[in-house]
Order: structure tokens, then C-alpha cells, then sequence
């Protein structure tokens, strides 16, 4: 894939890794240690700068004409097994939900599965509500992610870890961000 795949939507989008300052600290420091094991990582990771506002998929794909199909939503989600806390991150498609009370739910192996509270998912991944993505989440927390987002030829338009941008990304190199784990059966349809 070459980085003009890349310009979706309205926006002017430029690699992440030369715009420290349009991405969270923690998202900044995974995408330069990522690109160390995957070069292409610094072409093909681009970002562009939005309103906050618009930092929902909906608003956001009315503002800037990105195809609803190509945003990749990010939850967290938490449960418990023995005392033991485990966390994951689901990466799925806006055009469907997370799994969460079913694959996720037994992937962690917990008897009841929720969503982290949303002050919670915002100290414990350095990130803002409604940027959060997987990239430079913390590594002990499993990174689940749909196979649908990693299609074949398509991109993904994340979160970068701030309101304020967004990040495109070839779906098949999100797959290789380290500790990823491609996980089938993770999305169910979207509710209408």
C-alpha cells in the first residue's frame, strides 16, 4: 500500500512519527518503537489534525467525508478471575460492536466482562475519551483486534490518543503493532 491509499476523507494526513505533538506521549513512544521492528510504520501511519468536536466516528464522518466503513472503534474492557484483574483493548469496525459479553469475555477467561469506566480508561491509558486507541496502551493489557479491521487492502482511521487527531493506518500493518492479537469472532453486527 502507498501512502496516497492513505489520504481518506477531506483531511491533509502526514506520517504520525513527524508529529509528536498531534498524538499522546505513550502513542508517540509505540509508534517510534514499533517502526524500529517495522519500518514502514513511519510512512504508513499518517495523521491529521481534527476539531475534538468531531472526535466521534459519527461527527467525524460527516465533517471530514471519511468512509464510516474504514474507522476502527477501540474498548476496554475488564473482568476478573481469582482475585486477578485482566484488561483487554477491543479493536473492531464502527460498522459493528465488540463482542464483549461473549468472545471477549471468555478470551479473558472471567465470569462477567464491562467496560472500564471512562475516568478509569483515561488515567490508566495516558489517552483522552474518545481517542483512545491500541497503539501505546499498556502492556500488560491485551490488544484484541477483529479481523475485518485488518481486510485485506483496507485501511483503518483510529484514535491517536487525543481528541484533537485522528491516525490512518493500512488494516494488515495494524496487525503487526506488537502484543496484537488477531482474534475471529470478536465483532457482532452493529445494533440499529
Amino acid at each position: 500500500m502507498t501512502p496516497s491509499a492513505l489520504q481518506v476523507g477531506t483531511l491533509d494526513w502526514e506520517p504520525a512519527l513527524a508529529h509528536p505533538d498531534l498524538v499522546a506521549p505513550s502513542v508517540h513512544a509505540a509508534l517510534v518503537r514499533w517502526a524500529e521492528r517495522v519500518p514502514e510504520v513511519a510512512e504508513l501511519v499518517v495523521c491529521a489534525e481534527i476539531d475534538p468536536a468531531d472526535a466521534d466516528t459519527d461527527a467525524m464522518t460527516a465533517a471530514y467525508e471519511i468512509p464510516f466503513e474504514l474507522s476502527a472503534n477501540c474498548v476496554l474492557v475488564a473482568g476478573r478471575r481469582a482475585g486477578e484483574e485482566r484488561v483487554a483493548a477491543a479493536v473492531v469496525r464502527a460498522t459493528t460492536r465488540a463482542d464483549v459479553n461473549g468472545r471477549v469475555k471468555a478470551l479473558l477467561d472471567v465470569r462477567k466482562a464491562s467496560f472500564l469506566p471512562m475516568e478509569r480508561a483515561v488515567a490508566e491509558s495516558g489517552m483522552e475519551y474518545g481517542g483512545i486507541t491500541p497503539i501505546g496502551l499498556p502492556d500488560a493489557w491485551r490488544v484484541l483486534l477483529d479481523p475485518l479491521a485488518v481486510a485485506e487492502g483496507s485501511v483503518a482511521c483510529i484514535g491517536s490518543g487525543v481528541r484533537r487527531s485522528k491516525l490512518v493506518l493500512p488494516g494488515a500493518l495494524l496487525a503487526t503493532l506488537p502484543g496484537v492479537e488477531v482474534t475471529p469472532g470478536l465483532a457482532l453486527p452493529r445494533a440499529s
